[in-house]
């Protein structure tokens, strides 16, 4: 009897070791299979490209005759990846879908005179704001008499940007839209008669409608609102605070002033402190 329930405690012993054994083996095992978490400006160095998404925009992202990127916002892209020691590459999205291609990869930047509304902070990590912009209305200019006030564009029909600041004034206004895929297109689409009416960045308005431009025929009036434009980035990026860095020195050195002189949005930038 004593020889059996020596045994017996004996097999126990071991199951209790094995059973222990195995579960120690498992959590090593585990633990050095967790995935390791990249940072974004990590990613970005080691695959040596910032891709920067845009829409055709001129003061801020647009091509010259060469058919290269520029304007404010693409060389002060093109400046900062300088920084970050990668190339820059422009990606044009549709903006209406910009959250959704920071969260794929498919691009790791929203930097294209971005109004940072409750919706895009809620979706996406921003900069500091670096360029103040007004929503506006562009209308032909043998009719701008006729439309001075807020109250006087309701009953028009807009040409807007899909997913843009200016969708939601003219949503706001209870106004009809012709959702188009970039501002540019808004143009063209009151040029063509096709639409009243376009709602379009100031600072757009200033560099494309008027005198001397492919929109001399038409003009902006009334002002629909205030606000301010920031670059996005993915949630949680630490190239926010990298940016944010840049900024200021670039305000400090004079270099972010030199840049805006030259695209003609100087007197919209904002103190980067």
């Amino acid at each position: 009897m004593k020889k059996f329930l020596a045994l017996l405690f004996a097999a126990l012993m071991l199951v209790g070791c094995l059973t222990a054994c195995g579960a120690n083996d498992g959590d090593t095992s585990s633990d050095a299979s967790a995935p390791e978490v990249k940072s974004d400006l990590a990613y970005v160095q080691e695959k040596g490209t910032l891709i920067v998404g845009i829409t055709d925009f001129a003061p801020m992202d647009y091509k010259d005759d060469n058919g290269d990127w520029v304007g404010f916002d693409a060389d002060m892209a093109k400046a900062f990846a300088a920084k970050l020691g990668v190339q820059v590459q422009f990606q044009v999205i549709e903006w209406n879908n910009k959250a959704f291609e920071l969260e794929g990869k498919t691009i790791d930047v929203v930097w294209n005179g971005m109004t940072l509304t409750d919706e895009v902070k809620a979706a996406m990590d921003c900069s500091n704001a670096y360029c103040n912009n007004q929503q506006i209305v562009i209308v032909k200019k043998d009719k701008a008499a006729q439309y001075q006030t807020k109250e006087s564009v309701k009953n028009l029909k807009f040409a807007v940007e899909d997913g843009s600041a200016g969708e939601k004034q003219v949503d706001a206004l209870g106004a009809q839209k012709i959702e188009v895929e970039d501002q540019a297109t808004a143009l063209t689409e009151v040029k063509a008669g096709t639409a009243d009416a376009a709602v379009i960045d100031s600072l757009m308005a200033a560099a494309m409608v008027g005198e001397g431009t492919g929109y001399a025929d038409l003009t902006y009036t009334v002002g629909l609102n205030d606000e301010e434009y920031g670059v996005g980035f993915r949630k949680g990026s630490d190239l926010v605070a990298e940016l944010n860095k840049f900024f200021k020195d670039s305000y400090a050195d004079g270099s972010m002033l030199t840049t805006a002189k030259k695209y003609g949005v100087q007197a919209s930038l904002i103190e980067q402190k």
